[in-house]
């Protein structure tokens, strides 16, 4: 909807005005800003904007507008599509693909689904895309009505008006105030943004307003006053009352005056002809931006005959033109006419209404809408419409899915076929979302009233997933057992049910020989009728058996075979992200480091989409922290637009990934020296719970940052214990990767003259490097250790040519630094400098500022330091020489005018990891925005 158009007669609000007029000046020099405008209904905030925003349609800004109503709420994304006005009939084929990934969007079987995700990386990109041709404008009014996922956009893009030339624009009204509300009415005030909140006309300026408005002239100073009394400095309800007092003739003698607001909108109501009335109350049930052509197909008129009675209406100010739609000029005359209709009949047009659209080939929400607004349970067709659509409703709208489906499986007033469907579609549904008490109960309820063998073993699949999520594992075990003893059980699903008992005996019960037997019946099964995900799923749980007995050859060739089904295959993105990340982790563990770069960069030119796609780049950050891309990897964690919204990825909802998350984040910044920030992650990483084995696997940095954190502190002795107590008691079926960690160990051991835990270190150790079924980092960590146990340079020399040669940055350096410790230790003073000296500038390569300090101190002890070479330059902070090589290549593709998901895609990186290169380029330069950043690279260009 646009915002309606300001009114000729502007009273007040100067102040309001000039922040608006100054935000869009402002947005022509590149630089955006979010303005927040409050106030009751009929204050004036739509009007504020539109007169504040007259300069930038002027100026021919794009200027696009939504307006959210109750309906929003539980339509995820709906009024950011139409803002955008994405659709599958878009002239504009950026708009119409975006309206095509997302109609294909299907929950997934392995996976809980965050719906809106993927929708929120698509339609950012857009917004940036058209922030790049110009300056934007996007205004949502009644914002208190948007669905969370909604929220979640808008946090997104209030995160990107520092870089874009972009304006955002809300209005609200004071309450009711939803938590979503708040959180995003605070994070604008902690950035600085313009909160304008619109209190009611004094007195003088009510009656300059009045004196105003046309047709009031006579009217009696009586009334006048009367007027300005009910109307309680409220615009909008002064000029509709002094309407209704012009309407009935009150400055006649005994004329009456309207005695409320509501009955001065019904007086202005009843000047249309009834033609008129009915068209409005048909467009009522529909919301308040509603389409033409929907309202002819409600009434079976064309819409030519519709002509007349909305022309009446525009006059008569009860609508406005709103581009591809209209919509009533106001949400209070659109519920004004909706109330007016009895609540039965309100139920039966709402009903009649959903089958209309649905014949016509309106879309499954516009559809969905209306039997939810209908209130009642559905009839034979409703059941039937909702059997064969939930599935694909609930990949987009899951509340509005659910709810409809727990009223027709609850309340069901006919009894039929459609009654089973229904019930198993709820399941997977609350499976999807992850509410997974409520999908044992409702899976439960399915199997007792199963009368399909499909449907039984699909609900059984259901049940386990939700018992295992749940840490139900007994139960979830013993469902799976029932589900195998039984006869009817169709193959494909019995593979499916094996694979996860697999993953349990492996994950719950350390069993890793019984999990390989269980798996490869699972694999045998599926291969034999060609279930895709079921021969995917087997050979996941067979990569991780073999991983954990370091068999990662086999673990490779495993994932590339999962890889090959899933991509030849139905759509299964869950799985397919899943088997990707792992091809990245096993090759990191061969030593094959630019080949999981490259798998890293085929993975995000690949389009995969769907949850695993888009949480935050865990995987992508930790082979960044080896590699010692460390500003690339803080990028990739960044927690801004989450932490804004106090909301997680779905990958980051389990303990496990979260642990990952916070420990790379904190290893990183203890690292570089930033204890704050350290000790932050280390205090949010503490309060998670680590109770299975797939938490304790994830845990691992969290260890060594703590160990890094206390060793900073002065405690080397607890810094130790602290590594020797996770990573000398690895549990059965555990695959957490010791090896890269024991050299710390065993370096502070023999800091704390402890030779037991220095021996034991390196035992644990060989054991991991024998156990590899082709030398991989474990063998050169045996090196590394064997070398500083026995204060033997070879080991370390054969080291450090096996990471030059292969790397990873991290180790090359650390082991330079052990090098030095063990030459300088032997009396070779010179060649211990020489790798002191490149240990450093390594470190300092990415900002390993405590490193650094540790290495020259180790060294200073035996009397070594780097002395002719001079002190080590202090790394920039701020300014140009402070961005790090990634920052300037972004920077320079800034500066040539490409977006934000045009730099991504060059650089495979994330579209949220460059907003935030982009965030640390104008932090780090005291700019405002990308207009600044290129006038800075032409400036260098120039000179």
């Amino acid at each position: 909807m646009q915002p309606e158009s300001p009114s000729d007669v502007w009273i007040g609000r100067e102040a309001e005005l000039a922040v608006l007029r100054s935000a869009v000046e402002n947005l022509g020099r590149g630089t955006g800003a979010a303005v927040w405008v409050e106030g009751e209904p009929g204050i004036g905030k739509s009007a504020l904007v539109a007169r504040g925003l007259e300069a930038a349609r002027e100026a021919g800004y794009g200027v696009l507008a939504g307006v959210a109503d109750p309906m929003s709420q539980r339509s995820p994304l709906r009024v950011m599509l139409d803002l955008l006005q994405v659709g599958p009939r878009s002239a504009d084929p950026r708009r119409a693909r975006i309206a095509a990934a997302l109609r294909e969007r299907r929950l997934g079987l392995l996976e809980a689904a965050d719906v809106g995700w993927v929708e929120i990386e698509l339609l950012a990109g857009l917004v940036d895309e058209l922030c790049t041709a110009g300056p934007t404008v996007l205004v949502v009014d009644d914002l208190q009505y948007l669905d969370e996922v909604s929220f979640l956009m808008w946090h997104r893009l209030v995160t990107a008006v520092d870089q874009l030339p972009l304006l955002l624009v809300t209005t609200c009204r004071p309450v009711p105030r939803r938590r979503e509300v708040q959180d995003l009415r605070a994070a604008l005030a902690r950035r600085g943004h313009p909160l304008l909140v619109l209190e009611p006309l004094a007195d003088g300026q009510a009656a300059a307003l009045l004196a105003g408005l046309p047709g009031l002239g006579e009217l009696p100073a009586s009334v006048r006053d009367r007027l300005r009394e009910l109307a309680l400095g409220n615009p909008l309800y002064l000029r509709e009352l002094a309407d209704a007092a012009r309407r009935s003739g009150a400055s006649g003698r005994g004329a009456r005056l309207p005695s409320s607001f509501a009955e001065a909108l019904t007086g202005r109501l009843r000047v249309v002809p009834e033609g008129s009335a009915e068209i409005l109350r048909m467009a009522a049930l529909l919301g308040g931006r509603f389409a033409v052509t929907e309202v002819a197909v409600l009434m079976r008129r064309p819409a030519a005959e519709l002509v007349l009675g909305l022309q009446d209406a525009l006059a008569a100010g009860i609508v406005v033109d709103a581009g591809s739609h209209m919509a009533f000029r106001h949400p209070l005359i659109r519920q004004a006419l909706y109330d007016g209709m009895p609540a039965a009949l309100r139920a039966a047009l709402h009903r009649e209404a959903a089958q209309t659209l649905a014949d016509s080939g309106g879309g499954a929400l516009r559809v969905a809408e209306q039997l939810l607004a209908s209130g009642q349970p559905g009839d034979a067709w409703a059941r039937e419409w909702l059997a064969g659509t939930a599935t694909a409703l609930a990949a987009h709208a899951p509340e509005i899915a659910i709810e409809l489906l727990c009223r027709d499986v609850d309340q069901a007033v006919v009894e039929d076929e459609h009654g089973e469907v229904l019930l198993v579609v709820l399941a997977w549904v609350l499976l999807g979302v992850a509410r997974h008490d409520e999908a044992v109960v409702r899976a439960r309820q399915a199997l007792a009233a199963a009368s399909r063998s499909g449907h039984r073993a699909e609900m059984y699949f259901v049940l386990v997933r939700a018992l295992f999520s749940l840490g139900r594992n007994s139960e979830a075990v013993e469902a799976v057992r029932r589900a195998l003893a039984r006869t009817d059980l169709p193959v494909a699903w019995r593979a499916r049910l094996l694979g996860s008992l697999a993953m349990y005996q492996r994950a719950g019960e350390g069993d890793v020989e019984a999990a390989e037997r269980t798996a490869r019946q699972a694999l045998h099964m599926a291969e034999s009728v060609g279930d895709s995900f079921g021969t995917a799923y087997a050979l996941t749980v067979l990569w991780v058996n073999q991983s954990i007995r370091r068999d990662h050859l086999a673990a490779l060739a495993s994932l590339d075979r999962a890889l090959e089904v899933l991509r030849a295959g139905p759509d299964h993105t869950d799985l397919l992200a899943f088997a990707q990340d792992a091809r990245i982790f096993t090759l990191q563990n061969l030593a094959r480091w630019p080949e999981a770069a490259a798998a890293l960069r085929q993975e995000r030119d690949s389009g995969v989409r769907g949850p695993a796609a888009v949480r935050p780049g865990v995987t992508t950050a930790v082979l960044r922290y080896w590699l010692g891309e460390w500003a690339d990897a803080r990028a990739e964690l960044d927690p801004e637009h989450l932490t804004e919204v106090g909301f997680t990825y779905s990958g980051l909802r389990e303990p496990g990934p979260s642990l990952l998350w916070h420990g790379v984040a904190a290893l990183i910044a203890a690292r570089q020296d930033q204890r704050d920030a350290a000790r932050a992650h280390l205090r949010d990483g503490a309060a998670l719970p680590v109770s299975t084995i797939g938490d304790r696997e994830n845990q691992d940095f969290l260890i060594a940052a703590r160990s890094v954190v206390l060793e900073q502190d002065g405690d080397p002795r607890a810094a130790m214990t602290t590594l020797a107590g996770t990573l000398l008691d690895r549990r059965p079926g555990e695959m957490s990767l010791i090896h890269q960690w024991l050299p710390d160990l065993l370096r502070l051991a023999l800091a704390n003259e402890d030779p037991d835990t220095a021996r034991a270190a390196l035992a644990a150790c060989r054991a991991e490097a024998d156990a590899e079924s082709a030398p991989g980092r474990a063998a050169a960590a045996l090196l590394r250790c064997q070398g500083l146990l026995d204060g033997d340079p070879e080991p370390l020399r054969a080291a450090v040519e096996h990471y030059r040669a292969t790397g990873p940055a991290v180790e090359l350096a650390a082991t330079l630094e052990d090098l030095a410790t063990v030459l300088a230790a032997t009396g070779a003073h010179a060649e211990a400098r020489e790798a002191l000296h490149e240990a450093v500038t390594r470190y300092g390569e990415f900002g390993a500022e405590w490193d650094i300090r540790r290495a020259e101190g180790r060294l200073r002890e035996h009397g070594v330091r780097r002395g002719v070479r001079g002190r080590r330059a202090a790394r920039e902070l701020t300014g140009w020489d402070a961005l790090t090589p990634t920052e300037l290549r972004i920077a320079e593709l800034v500066a040539d005018g490409q977006s934000t998901p045009g730099i991504a895609a060059g650089l495979f990186l994330s579209p949220r990891t460059v907003q935030t290169h982009i965030s640390h380029i104008l932090g780090k330069l005291g700019m405002r925005g990308r207009v600044e950043i290129a006038r800075e690279v032409f400036r260098r260009r120039a000179g």
